[in-house]
């Protein structure tokens, strides 16, 4: 398994390219602010051929670069229905006083956008990637899983330490909980989980420190008795 990434833009948002290893095709996850450039050296230090893009979500810091690396190796962008607006009106998912910010940029959706679902299994690049809807942190999130690696890239789901943030449009913190407790909860500890921003951690490290993870808990519902 090849796993390479770098924090891409002023967000420092993690992108990540995917493959079972070097020399062979890949998918790319979250190719964020002024990415274009990393992701395609890391393709040629890889000779790496990507064949799809995968989002956690539609915010802005983890959409920029989705449609000009789509473009030009003429790849399907994958994102869930819930986000897809965001794609093309990136200050729908930032409050009034944050959308200012970015003034009058203006993106737009990749010509192959293609949706997903909660359970659904992708089979790209030969890797199998299990699809988890996690809102909370917005309504379409999501987070990918290989089962068979132990790997969960988690988007803004769950951070070394922290949780994404609830406060923008779209964002619920009951909802973010239960999400934690049905789709982190359930993993084995030794699930390694590559965030949306900042290091790398495991589940068991966040089951046993992360103060978010300890108030989900509760929201896990019973376990199955001996």
């Amino acid at each position: 398994m090849l796993i390479a990434g770098f924090p891409a833009g002023a967000f420092q948002t993690n992108c990540y390219v995917v493959a079972p290893a070097a020399g062979e095709e890949c998918v790319i996850v979250d190719p964020g602010q002024d990415a274009t450039q990393g992701v395609e050296e890391l393709l040629r230090e890889h000779r790496l051929k990507p064949v799809a893009v995968l989002l956690t979500h539609g915010h802005l810091d983890h959409v920029w670069s989705v449609a000009p690396v789509c473009g030009a190796r003429d790849i399907p962008a994958w994102i869930h229905p819930d986000d897809r607006h965001l794609l093309s009106d990136p200050a729908a998912g930032w409050s009034g006083t944050s959308a200012s910010l970015f003034g009058d940029l203006r993106l737009s959706e990749p010509d192959d956008v293609r949706e997903l679902s909660d359970g659904a299994v992708l089979t790209l690049a030969g890797l199998e990637l299990v699809v988890d809807h996690t809102p909370g942190h917005t309504r379409g999130s999501v987070s990918f899983r290989l089962p068979d690696d132990a790997i969960m890239f988690a988007g803004d789901l769950l951070f070394a330490g922290s949780i994404g943030r609830t406060d923008l449009p779209g964002g619920d913190y009951a909802t973010i909980l239960r999400s934690l407790a049905a789709k982190c909860l359930t993993l084995p500890d030794d699930t390694v989980v590559l965030p949306g921003h900042g290091p790398q951690t495991t589940i068991g490290r966040e089951r046993a420190a992360n103060p978010y993870l300890k108030e989900a808990a509760p929201h896990a519902g019973p376990t199955r008795g001996i």
